[in-house]
This record gives C-alpha cells, sequence and structure tokens, in this order.
C-alpha cells in the first residue's frame, strides 16, 4: 500500500522534517514545478507565514483533504477557498504561555525604553541611556482587546504588577474574569479611555483589520502605549507613525507587523518603540510543542479522517 504524501510549504528543520517522514513521503513544494509537487498528495503543511491563496488552493489535487497549520491563528489561508474544496484545517494551539510572556515582556521593554536604553550604551553613551525616562507599570490600567486564551494569560501575568484589567471583546467572559479580575467593556471606546496600555489578542478578519486607525488612537489616552503581538494587520501603520509622532501615544511595542516582514522604515527612528521579529513563540519549547501537535494533527488525520485541532474553514 502506497504510503500517504504530505507537502510541506518550504523546508522545514532535519529533526522536523525526520519526524513528517515517520507519517509518509515528504515532499517539499516546488512552486516551479507545482503539479508535480501536489499529485497525489495528502495533506498540506504550511506555517503561519506561509500564505495560502485562493488559486492555490484551487490547484490542489482533490486527494488533499487537510491544510495543516504550524501556528494558531489562520488568517494566511483563504477560509473560503478551503471551505468551497471541503477541505479539513487544523492548527497548533500550544502557544499560549510563551506568546503572553512575550507580551508581557514587550510591554515592560516598550514602558521602561530598553531598547533605547541598551542602544546607547553599547554606542557608549552611558550617561543617555540612564537618562532615558519610560513609563511606570505598575498599578496602570492594562486594556486587553480580544480575551481568548493569550489575553487571559496577559491578564493573568499582569495583577502580579497590580494593574487593574479592563478587556473588549464579543461577549464577556466571567468565568475568566472571575480568575482573572478582569472587567468587561462592553464598548470598544470605553476601553481606550480608561487604559493607560492596550494589547492587542484578537484574531485578524475582515472586521478587525485596521481596528487601530486613526479614528482609534484618537480615542486613546493621551500618552497611552500600544502592545501588538497578535497580528500586524490590526494597525493602520500610517495612522500608528502619525499618532506617535504628534505624542497622541507615548509609546509602542510590536512583534507584528501590517507588511511583515517589511517594517514601516519610519517606526525604526522613534526611541518609545520597540521593534521584535514575530517572536512570541520563539521558545524551542513552543516550538518543539507546535512540531508535536502539527504531528499529531496529521497522524489524526491519516488514521482517522479528522485532525485533533480542527479550525472551521468559513
Amino acid at each position: 500500500m502506497p504510503r500517504p504524501v504530505i507537502v510541506v510549504a518550504r523546508q522545514l528543520p532535519p529533526l522536523f522534517m525526520d519526524a513528517i517522514a515517520s507519517l509518509g513521503e515528504v515532499r517539499v513544494f516546488d512552486a516551479t514545478a507545482p503539479a508535480q509537487s501536489l499529485e497525489g498528495a495528502s495533506v498540506w503543511l504550511g506555517s503561519a507565514v506561509d500564505a495560502l491563496t485562493a488559486d492555490r488552493i484551487a490547484s490542489f489535487p482533490d486527494s488533499i483533504g487537510l491544510i495543516a497549520n504550524i501556528g494558531v491563528g489562520t488568517d494566511n489561508i483563504d477560509l473560503n477557498a478551503a471551505a468551497k474544496r471541503r477541505l479539513q484545517i487544523s492548527n497548533t494551539p500550544v502557544v499560549t504561555e510563551d506568546t503572553a510572556d512575550l507580551a508581557m515582556a514587550l510591554l515592560l521593554a516598550t514602558c521602561r525604553r530598553l531598547s533605547a536604553s541598551e542602544r546607547l550604551l553599547r554606542e557608549g553613551d552611558f550617561a543617555a541611556g540612564a537618562g532615558q525616562q519610560g513609563i511606570r507599570v505598575h498599578g496602570k490600567t492594562l486594556g486587553i482587546v480580544g480575551f481568548g486564551a493569550i489575553g487571559q494569560a496577559v491578564a493573568r501575568r499582569a495583577s502580579g504588577f497590580a494593574m487593574r484589567v479592563i478587556y473588549h471583546g464579543p461577549r464577556p467572559r466571567p468565568e475568566a474574569e472571575a480568575v482573572t479580575g478582569a472587567s468587561f467593556c462592553e464598548q470598544l471606546a470605553q476601553l481606550l479611555a480608561e487604559a493607560d496600555i492596550v494589547s492587542l489578542h484578537c484574531p485578524l478578519t475582515d472586521a478587525t483589520r485596521h481596528l487601530f486607525d486613526a479614528g482609534t488612537f484618537a480615542q486613546m489616552k493621551a500618552g497611552a502605549v500600544l502592545i501588538n503581538t497578535g497580528r500586524g494587520a490590526l494597525v493602520d501603520e500610517s495612522a500608528l507613525v502619525d499618532a506617535l509622532a504628534g505624542n497622541q501615544l507615548g509609546g509602542a511595542g510590536l512583534d507584528v507587523f501590517e507588511f511583515e516582514p517589511e517594517v514601516t522604515p519610519a517606526l525604526k527612528r522613534f526611541d518609545n518603540v520597540t521593534l521584535l521579529p514575530h517572536i512570541g513563540s520563539a521558545t524551542g519549547e513552543c516550538r518543539a510543542d507546535m512540531a508535536m501537535r502539527a504531528l499529531a494533527n496529521i497522524s489524526a488525520f491519516l488514521e482517522q479522517g479528522r485532525p485533533l485541532d480542527g479550525v472551521t474553514a468559513a
């Protein structure tokens, strides 16, 4: 009996490739010979940075039944096109705690201007580095937009800094409130008017794209800080630059970008902006967990016809 064929969107680390090979024949997708790469395949495996367009999905042979995504978000996949082909989709929801750690680190680094201080120290200007004045974190109000698993994990960490936590999302979450002490804001404007620091953890959809634009920034408290470890396109970066240049915001910490991997050049010029290259899940332990979860999803699909972590396609 022929082994199932698993097509990977790009070359992955050797140990991961070897592990995938235990489940079936592994092919690295070749855009110059797509039909040959996909012939007879059962599974497409890609990461959150591998775009899967409607055209590419339309080119899939009928043999493909699963799109396995290495990552939690699936905005890199044209979900409508996948639904039309009746393709199953899986993700790897094992990044919560590591991403929350990174969000809190980014919050602290931005408020205390750690990047600017370190840069000046490395350049030999100790006094200028020591002269950077940041923003106090403890006791401030943290507004969390999107109160899923990661947003709740950030709220738990904020309690250690005696922060008041408020959140906005599609609905209140009483059970999470009981654990985190957070309070629900039905309207985003209410959260923006009260929060000293706003942290984004909502998914990227048509409704949330550019959720933070010139109008939103104008509703924020003067001097408030924006943290984004969610998705880059939640923020209109042109409007963000204007808000920073006009001192409407006191700073921004970004792990994700609107035009990723490109970064809006003007953002690099602000000392009160911390920039990271999408490293929310970048710990050895988390990346290993993601790889193992992706393998488990593929294995479950091949053996039982359904992945462990199914995602609704539309």
